[in-house]
């Protein structure tokens, strides 16, 4: 029952790929799912980790990130291709998203040179405590860098709450992390394939991405012990929204408040 509810939602995430500046409610997802409207949006928040719309929402972002480092697109034409009325709505979601506007994001290429914290969180609770463990890469591959952000759902958008970047997969640590429920999202680009992350339905190797979650930090622990496996990114993974740190940056000044 497991395979053929994720095989349905693999249907409607591959329909939202490949129509995503179309009109896609609820009821045409429950359709191509097969179920019914209530048992699809409860069973695609299950599988996913997030709601329909809110996987739409991204997957969409996610084509306007490819097209505007791909074409010579006007935003307000991007913001029509993927499903906006309104190029003010566009850009102020893109931004708080993707953590750049969108002709910043074209200027750079596609990557920041710095991925500031949410510090609106950080009064939260009376304690706060350390997140660690452990990021494993998959046997017999060599990944590049790795993104480790502490989010408050399982999609990496806007600010993370926390992050750390790794020269490559070992130990990490997170500090000071706020009274609240986590989630431990991480990611890796092979250097020369940052191009992967564009596309889940494009052929190439996938990015790796690992998560661990949700978990509760109420300040009875000291420190939350959290170790992730890097596997390669699935269809019906929701999109990473961030733009790509550019890792030429030091990894010690590529985070922060």
């Amino acid at each position: 029952m497991a395979d053929i509810a994720e095989q349905a939602v693999e249907r409607v995430v591959r329909s939202m790929y490949e129509n995503f500046g179309e009109e896609l409610t609820i009821d045409d997802m429950a359709r191509t799912a097969l179920f019914s409207k209530f048992h699809f949006s409860r069973v695609f928040r299950q599988i996913t980790g997030i709601s329909p719309g809110r996987f739409l929402s991204a997957v969409r972002l996610q084509a306007a990130k490819r097209l505007l480092v791909s074409t010579t697109l006007t935003v307000a034409e991007i913001s029509n291709r993927v499903g906006y009325t309104s190029v003010g709505t566009f850009s102020s979601r893109f931004k708080s998203s993707v953590g750049v506007a969108p002709t910043l994001y074209r200027q750079s290429g596609g990557y920041r040179r710095f991925i500031p914290t949410d510090d609106r969180r950080n009064g939260w609770g009376t304690r706060s405590v350390t997140v660690k463990g452990e990021i494993f890469a998959p046997p017999d591959e060599q990944p590049g860098p790795v993104f480790v952000g502490l989010f408050p759902e399982p999609l990496p958008q806007g600010s993370p709450v926390r992050c750390t970047v790794l020269p490559e997969p070992g130990p990490y640590e997170l500090s000071n992390v706020p009274q609240g429920t986590w989630f431990v999202l991480a990611h890796s680009v092979a250097p020369g394939d940052e191009a992967v992350a564009a596309h889940p339905l494009d052929p190439g190797p996938a990015p790796r991405v690992g998560s661990h979650g949700p978990f509760s930090v109420d300040g009875g622990l000291a420190v939350h012990s959290a170790d992730l496996a890097l596997r390669p990114m699935r269809l019906i993974d929701p999109p990473l929204l961030l733009a790509l740190l550019d890792t030429r940056a030091a990894p010690a000044d590529a985070v922060g408040s």
